[in-house]
């Protein structure tokens, strides 16, 4: 359509300037001694217009015909350009897809071609890690390294996350050291510094990075939770034997984590081992009272030492609200040894039996036995708590 109009167009004015030429007499006289030339003006307007064009149309040849040598070098370029920018893409792409060699090709294709050097320096040494090639991958780390300028921080991620994936958790260490000393505390690095610090046992970074990790909402609490547990309760391991310690440890956690039932059994046993089961008792009664958990009613029972009256009545008084608990049954059992009542040991013992049957409270009617002189009891609930404990 649009080539019709512009054809419609010139007739139109080819018309018009047959038209105005028709009413046009002039003419131009020439003189150039001893000539003289004498033509239309019409026919010399003609002439001039159609000089222009041709003088135009040369020039337009001869600067094309100079710029030639140019354009083709510069086509050259660009064919250069989009080929090292294909190559940088396919290795990338070919990465993801698995296929490492072909990555590895494509990447040192990008680099020879200056595309992203840094880049595809880093696209290369991953691609020679997955292969497994130690040799290959120092040598395009330290390609990498020669582009910093471009790449730091990319390169100091990469070199921390493969050294995690490869366990070597030292060399992790100080890639990340690197990155947080420029600044660079992203989600990221965050993750692969949590990693590293629970695999070198460092407990209390690593509990420090989950609760900054929780912060920017890059876990959730139920996410953290398991990992916080882990490091207090190797923390917690760590300072085994101690009691003062193992208080003072504990109240440095916050609040939230004071509350977890696993985390206080785990302290309590520790208390009681180290001979403080009065801040063993404290701690289960505070957490209990908050939350029932069965295990920690459990270690109740294991408290020696002190009042035992007190602590008989507050578990009577837990199972009020919680007459199945097997292990409540079972603390009052051995509170009542404690205390010398026997009779009703036994029957918070064969109450917890009767619910769960479970090696321990067996052991403990065993050893009721043995007190009260009834051997072959005893003997049987020796070999009742064998059985059970082979299962």
């Amino acid at each position: 359509m649009r080539a019709l109009l512009w054809l419609i167009g010139l007739f139109a004015l080819a018309a018009g300037l047959a038209v105005a030429g028709r009413y046009n007499e002039g003419y131009a006289l020439l003189v150039w001694p001893p000539y003289r030339i004498q033509i239309s003006l019409n026919l010399l307007i003609l002439l001039l217009v159609g000089g222009f064009v041709a003088a135009y149309a040369l020039s337009r040849l001869i600067s094309r015909t100079l710029a030639l040598p140019r354009a083709v070098q510069q086509f050259r370029q660009r064919k250069g350009r989009e080929r090292a920018s294909q190559a940088l893409y396919d290795a990338a792409r070919l990465r993801i897809e698995g296929r490492f060699g072909q990555s590895l090709k494509q990447a040192a294709v990008a680099y020879e071609a200056n595309e992203s050097p840094g880049l595809a320096a880093l696209l290369a040494a991953r691609a020679a890690h997955s292969l497994r090639d130690d040799e290959r991958y120092r040598f395009w780390l330290s390609k990498a390294a020669a582009h910093d300028s471009e790449a730091r921080v990319a390169r100091l991620m990469t070199e921390a996350e493969l050294a995690v994936e490869g366990r070597r958790f030292d060399e992790a260490a100080e890639r990340i050291a690197d990155l947080q000393a420029g600044g660079q505390r992203h989600i990221a690095a965050l993750r692969l510094a949590l990693r590293t610090a629970q695999a070198k046992g460092n407990w209390v970074e690593a509990v420090r990075l989950v609760r900054q990790l929780v912060k920017v909402k890059a876990l959730t609490a139920e996410q953290a939770e398991p990992v916080k547990r882990r490091a207090n309760q190797e923390g917690l391991r760590q300072r085994a034997g101690d009691a003062l310690a193992l208080m003072n440890y504990w109240q440095g956690l916050p609040r939230d984590e004071q509350r977890d039932a696993r985390l206080v059994a785990e302290l309590a046993r520790d208390l009681i081992a180290a001979g403080d089961s009065a801040a063993a008792q404290k701690a289960i009664e505070a957490q209990l009272a908050l939350d029932w958990d069965s295990t920690l009613a459990g270690v109740y029972g294991r408290c020696e030492g002190g009042e035992i009256r007190p602590r008989l009545a507050k578990a009577e008084e837990w199972l009020k609200r919680q007459p199945r608990d097997p292990q409540l049954l079972l603390t009052l059992g051995r509170l009542c040894v404690q205390s010398q009542l026997w009779g009703k040991a036994e029957s918070y013992l064969d109450a917890s039996l009767a619910i769960a049957p479970g090696w321990e409270a067996h052991v403990e009617l065993a050893h009721l036995a043995e007190r009260v002189g009834r051997t072959d009891d005893a003997n049987r609930h020796y070999r009742a708590a064998a059985e059970l404990s082979r299962r």
